[in-house]
């Protein structure tokens, strides 16, 4: 044999072996066993399943566990119609309905937990867990029907952790969220810093808790996690296999056993927070009824259009099935939302909240400061305050500014021409605190009921720690006090009038610096002295129902007041220095509502503000 037969012979082994080897080096994604169950889920269920069909993961590697049991709305038809359209696209489907249950023994309302329902719970997701085992599933992924999953890398970026335990972390419409940053010795809850660092993605990663639930992946390719438990009576024989002391002592709590079981072992469960994974509904109350979910969904979606610029799509056969808020103009004569012509993003996004959250508003076309000239303020008649300077940059004011003050100016001479009562004046780039209709209503209500008024910040930063007497005969409602940002303040009639005969086109001054001024809470007296006639009557929401969707020197903040171009004037008065936008001067009293679920705002904010 020659050395060219011999050479080429070589060639051809080595082009085998390296096709060999391309396809041993490829590795199939892990298979997962999602496990559902399903009870009473019929207003949340074709978001969630929308959701879990658009996960970019290969179907084929996904399979089912499914059981809808003791529910009475119409959750088993549409999982029929999900498993008509969409069972073939996955490996498998395990499923079993029982729709002649409906309630569990002793039950007062479905959202109760008698011990019966908890025996049965536990049953099924032990059975869940023992079919994965059967089937050789990489993962099984347990997830509740109250989850979003609106990532469609959810499951990539937890299978690729390759950890025992992890979860999701997913957010609500307060701080409550699947996992606890610390566990009393009796089993509950106990609050840490570093819960809020970590839902507030102050620090980003995966990390050790004590305890995840709702949404929760485990591999079970690690040897330690094939005896997971969810049984008491099999979490204390295991104990005391291990002599370990003490034994168990606490509920039949399928999440609480589960928690215990993995630490007991030894078993790290962590939760991530690489992505935003999507989000969760608090779970009820047994006094609480339909509507209580229907209107944590409605908050779940406005905090979606922020964060995601629009609530995701459902799947074409659930569409007909998605329902808005009739729209209302909170009893108010109108609403406005001021926009900036060449910001249309905003305004579409804004547009976007007012569907979700049942608000009837008009695009009111806001005054561009990049189209003003000395020349055209001349000829509408504006002059500035002598000696005003910007009291943070030391600074006349901004074309920018300027413009602000105008669009405000222009809807105040509107309100007196068509005479309107009272409106709300809502900016751009602002977020709705959960509950935001309820509560607007009522504090309109308060103020109508116990007072006479000219204005009420809905959104503001307070910016001197000084005392804010509570309006007499009102819950919720503060004497304002020295404050920036107009994000959102309903004015009246009277409050309009005493604006304009102030005549601030001849002396003025930013709109967040005139207002303060004209209730007489502004610090700086010589600026004050300008306008001798001080007379509004100003209050302010507590707790605030409104805030900026950024703030200075955050990834996305834009100010087209701050950032524009000068107008060109003598200032000399100089002032204590303050951001406009920044997070600071935010004082504790206000963070009370947000922390301490005692203060409440009526039943449905109380809701809106508990962390678990």
């Amino acid at each position: 044999m020659n050395k060219q037969v011999i050479f080429g012979l070589f060639l051809a082994c080595l082009l085998v072996c390296i096709s060999g080897q391309d396809e041993e080096d490829y590795q199939e994604p892990p298979t997962v066993l999602v496990a559902l169950l399903v009870r009473n889920k019929a207003h949340i269920l074709p978001m969630f399943l929308s959701y879990l069909e658009q996960q970019d993961y290969p179907k084929e590697r996904i399979a089912y566990w499914l059981r809808c049991d003791h529910s009475n709305d119409d959750s088993i038809q549409l999982l029929r119609q999900w498993l008509d359209n969409s069972g073939d696209l996955y490996h498998s489907v395990n499923y079993e309905f029982k729709p002649e249950e409906q309630s569990f023994v002793n039950e007062s309302s479905p959202y109760e937990w008698p011990a019966s329902r908890f025996k049965h719970l536990i049953a099924l997701k032990e059975e869940a867990f023992q079919y994965g085992r059967d089937i050789w599933a990489d993962f099984v992924f347990f997830l509740d029907a109250d989850v979003l999953l609106t990532s469609k890398d959810s499951l990539t970026v937890l299978t690729r952790l390759q950890l025992p335990i992890v979860a999701p972390m997913l957010i609500s419409e307060s701080l409550y969220s699947n996992f606890w940053g610390g566990m009393s010795e009796d089993y509950y809850y106990r609050r840490t810093d570093e819960y809020k660092e970590i839902y507030h993605v102050k620090k980003q990663g995966s990390f050790p808790v004590p305890m995840v639930h709702t949404a929760v992946l485990v591999n079970m390719n690690h040897r330690a996690v094939r005896n997971l438990t969810f049984d008491r009576n099999k979490l204390v024989e295991m104990q005391k296999s291990r002599q370990q002391d003490p034994l168990y002592d606490g509920p039949a709590d399928d999440i609480i056993v589960f928690a215990i079981w993995a630490n007991s072992s030894g078993i790290p469960l962590h939760i991530c927070n690489d992505i935003i994974f999507g989000y969760i509904l608090q779970p009820l109350e047994p006094g609480d009824t339909l509507d209580h979910d229907i209107q944590q969904l409605v908050n779940l979606k406005s905090i979606m259009v922020n964060d995601l610029g629009a609530v995701p799509p459902l799947l074409d056969y659930f569409k007909h099935l998605e329902k808005k808020p009739e729209k209302s103009k909170l009893s108010l004569d109108h609403i406005f939302m001021i926009n900036l012509k060449r910001r249309p993003e905003r305004r579409e996004k804004m547009e976007r909240l007012f569907d979700e959250i049942g608000i009837e508003a008009e695009h009111f076309p806001a005054v561009d400061g990049k189209e003003l000239t000395t020349e055209r303020l001349l000829e509408i008649g504006v002059r500035f305050l002598p000696g005003y300077e910007d009291p943070y940059h030391h600074r006349a004011m901004t074309m920018g500014e300027i413009g602000c003050f105008l669009s405000h100016y222009n809807i105040w001479v509107m309100m007196v021409r068509k005479q309107l009562k009272e409106v709300l004046i809502l900016e751009d780039d602002i977020r709705f605190e959960p509950y935001f209709r309820h509560n607007a209503v009522r504090i309109l209500n308060q103020a109508r009921n116990v007072a006479e008024y000219d204005l009420i910040y809905f959104g503001r930063k307070r910016l001197k720690e000084e005392s804010e007497p509570a309006v007499t005969n009102a819950d919720n409602l503060v004497h304002a006090g020295y404050s920036y940002w107009t994000l959102g303040y309903v004015i009246t009639l009277q409050g309009a009038q005493k604006l304009l005969a102030a005549k601030p086109l001849d002396k003025l001054i930013p709109v967040d610096e005139f207002l303060p001024l004209m209730f007489d809470r502004h610090p700086n007296k010589t600026w004050t002295e300008a306008f001798p006639k001080r007379n509004l009557i100003a209050f302010s929401a507590s707790p605030l129902l409104l805030y900026p969707i950024y703030y200075t020197g955050e990834n996305g903040y834009i100010s087209d007041t701050e950032d524009s171009l000068q107008i060109s004037v003598d200032t000399s008065e100089e002032g204590e220095a303050r951001l406009k936008s920044d997070r600071e001067q935010v004082f504790d009293h206000e963070l009370d509502f947000k922390l301490n679920p005692e203060l409440k705002l009526g039943e449905s904010l109380s809701k809106s503000h508990q962390e678990l």
